[in-house]
């Protein structure tokens, strides 16, 4: 499959994975931990990976294991991840959050989050695995909001099953078709271009509304 080149070979989901070689696992989940685990990891290409990662376990076998495998690891490093996000927030959350002006990272944020949190409970866990940028502050936030960790931790397993292992498992189903598997390969840097500048735009709306905020109050 010739795939049409629209980012550099570092944010293309194959080319991370063909150029890891033997640990190309590894570094999948390594790339996985640290978009739900750590804050600099926002604009990583998760869900493209994940896809992208089943696909290539059916046409190349790149893991040299089996799928089951493959979704399995991956689907435990988002659920670290997401532990050791909540973590941060419970421990450091307080220093990084109490800035009224500090955009991204401001009380503001938090205290919507939590609000959210209230009305929808663990659902909003496990759904905000799902949404780019989302999914790496909403466990930070959980623990910020002390959040009850045995109840976090159980909906940040089932988050993290039915993104890592139920995306992972999507990639591996799309290569049953030849057609759909053609067409995601040939167009993956355009579609994570397009999932990279999303996140980008999204992220600087919220950075200069709160700004805008924080200079009216």
């Amino acid at each position: 499959m010739h795939q049409i080149a629209f980012l550099p070979d570092w944010l293309s989901p194959e080319s991370i994975i063909s150029s890891a070689g033997g640990w190309a696992l590894l570094v999948v989940c390594l790339i996985i931990f640290a978009e739900t685990g750590l804050l600099i990891g926002f604009l990583l290409p998760g869900d493209t990976l994940l896809v992208i990662s089943g696909l290539l376990t059916h046409t190349n076998d790149v893991f040299h294991v089996s799928i089951w495998i493959v979704a399995s690891a991956i689907a435990v490093s988002a659920f670290i991840g997401g532990e050791v996000g909540y973590l941060i927030g419970h421990k450091g959350g307080p220093a990084i959050f109490e800035r009224k002006d500090s955009g991204i990272f401001s009380r503001a944020n938090v205290d919507r989050t939590n609000a959210f949190f209230e009305r929808f409970g663990g659902l909003t866990i496990v759904l905000a695995r799902f949404v780019p940028i989302v999914r790496t502050f909403a466990p930070v936030a959980a623990g910020v909001g002390h959040m009850p960790w045995k109840r976090y931790s159980l909906y940040n397993a089932i988050g993290a099953v039915l993104w890592g292992f139920g995306l992972t498992l999507l990639g591996y189903a799309i290569a049953f078709i030849p057609t759909v598997a053609d067409l995601v390969t040939r167009y993956i840097d355009l579609i994570l271009l397009a999932v990279v500048l999303g996140t980008v735009i999204v992220t600087g709306i919220h950075y200069l509304l709160e700004r805008r905020r924080a200079a009216r109050a």
